[in-house]
């Protein structure tokens, strides 16, 4: 506790900003992927201080056809996996092989918090199965449960997010967002009713820097009475490489949030940054993680 006092002080979660990775799944080490918005792991990108990870996730139906075509590499049982659209569509494109399973890829994040007890992670669903799939897929990660923060157990609508002391102090350092609703029962939380977020995209070329919000219902600058909501904040183009993550993932993105997302969401600073190739910056000085550092220095 000593050790998340000095760190955090008495801040609340919505008062801390953490690194995020943009599609963390789709990397060149857990699986083949012929394109790719991150370099590394989950595990690696864990290692190296990604603390909030945006998972694509789908149904796959075990498929004969697929498994005799492709001479017995492709016989995976019906589960849910990472996918990037449909998970039969294109190998190395849409879904790759060997096929990420949604719950291996759990295990990774609960096994990295459970070797690493001061240290909380945050999980981003972009969520294509039902609640019933999901849940019996959270139900084999060994030790989830023991990480699994649920908001209504803390009371947070009406006493507001814990502190960060607290989050470590009582092991419930794992949060679950999803962008489907009527999962709650799973302590997976329906994003849009805990969190404001921006628009995801940059666009082809990168420059578009506003910062408006995903949702024309949820302002960035919402306020409500004794809560506050977390702020994603989104800033990767359309379409990942490591020379747009180059020209957009330093200065510019430390311009984004001082200009543009800050005064836009009523000058509070993001509680999660997501971007593509994380490691991966300009020649100003400022990196992704640098960046989020600094912002947790004035918070």
């Amino acid at each position: 506790m000593a050790q998340a006092q000095a760190r955090w002080g008495d801040r609340r979660l919505d008062q801390v900003s953490f690194l995020g990775t943009h599609n963390a799944f789709t990397n060149y080490e857990d699986s083949r992927w012929s394109s790719v918005s991150q370099s590394e792991s989950i595990r690696h990108q864990l290692e190296n201080g990604v603390r909030s990870l945006s998972l694509d996730i789908h149904w796959y139906e075990r498929s004969t056809w697929l498994c005799v075509i492709s001479f017995g590499s492709d016989c995976y049982p019906s589960d849910v996996y990472l996918c990037h659209g449909e998970c039969k569509t294109f190998a190395g494109v849409t879904y790759a092989l060997p096929r990420q399973s949604f719950h291996s890829s759990m295990q990774t994040v609960v096994d990295f918090l459970a070797a690493n007890p001061q240290e909380v992670a945050t999980i981003f669903l972009e969520d294509y199965v039902s609640a019933q799939q999901l849940g019996s897929s959270l139900g084999r990660v060994r030790g989830l449960d023991q990480l699994l923060f649920r908001p209504d157990a803390w009371n947070v609508r009406q006493q507001g997010w814990p502190r960060m002391t607290d989050l470590v102090g009582s092991g419930k350092r794992l949060l679950i967002f999803s962008d489907a609703p009527d999962r709650e029962h799973l302590g997976v939380m329906y994003d849009k009713a805990w969190t404001v977020s921006n628009f995801w995209s940059l666009g082809d070329l990168g420059n578009d820097v506003s910062c408006v919000s995903r949702w024309a219902d949820v302002p960035l600058d919402r306020q409500e009475t004794g809560f506050r909501r977390l702020f994603t904040m989104s800033h990767h183009r359309n379409v990942p490489t490591l020379i747009n993550a180059a020209l957009d993932n330093g200065a510019k993105l430390r311009d984004r949030i001082n200009q543009q997302c800050r005064p836009a969401a009523g000058g509070r600073d993001p509680n999660f940054v997501s971007v593509d190739f994380h490691r991966t910056s300009d020649s100003s000085g400022h990196t992704p993680a640098s960046i989020v550092t600094e912002l947790n220095t004035r918070n």
